[in-house]
């Protein structure tokens, strides 16, 4: 089956609409048995073209919405393939890195945080803002300062950047190589 685009589409339709009216307007003319006035032949010229118009109209409008459901179902297949690229990667992840959460709340704990200090920390480590971090947890942003504040006095490090660091330092370090 021939496949056209949307372009080729409309100008087809339009050819199409534009021989509708002709021929349906020779086909008055010629019926007409008394002849037919030049406000008559208008009339029926301007209601011949709504009518095809509109059916041209219509046939653009499925043309468009099939179009916008391929896209839609392509768009879905490539969100699936997404979820499943993200599910590989996260259990590649939990496979070598399942103790670091364990010494992750180890640290914690020798720290002495409280369990809202460590939400708190993880959402910090995530990246999230101060803002983002009381939103989620549905406390205010001055809250959430003060829990901050307490994380790094608690773990004697002087901001953000430097507890972001004591936990991810090593997974960006880079590779060593075995002396020769």
């Amino acid at each position: 089956m021939t496949s056209f685009s949307e372009r080729q589409f409309r100008w087809i339709l339009a050819g199409v609409g534009a021989g509708s009216v002709a021929l349906l307007l020779t086909l008055d003319v010629v019926t007409e048995p008394d002849g037919i006035s030049l406000g008559e032949f208008l009339i029926d010229a301007v209601t011949l073209l709504l009518t095809v118009s509109s059916a041209v109209g219509v046939a653009l409008l499925v043309q468009r919405m099939q179009a916008q459901h391929e896209e839609q179902m392509a768009l879905l297949r490539d969100l699936e393939t997404a979820r499943a690229e993200g599910a590989e990667w996260r259990s590649k992840l939990r496979s070598n890195f399942g103790g670091t959460k364990i010494e992750m709340d180890r640290q914690f704990q020798d720290w002495g945080l409280t369990d809202a200090e460590k939400d708190v920390g993880l959402l910090i480590l995530k990246g999230l803002s101060h803002k983002e971090i009381a939103t989620l947890r549905g406390t205010s942003e001055t809250t959430v300062r003060q829990q901050a504040q307490a994380i790094y006095r608690k773990s004697r490090m002087p901001g953000k950047t430097a507890f972001s660091a004591y936990f991810l330092d090593e997974l960006f370090a880079p590779a060593t190589t075995a002396p020769n």
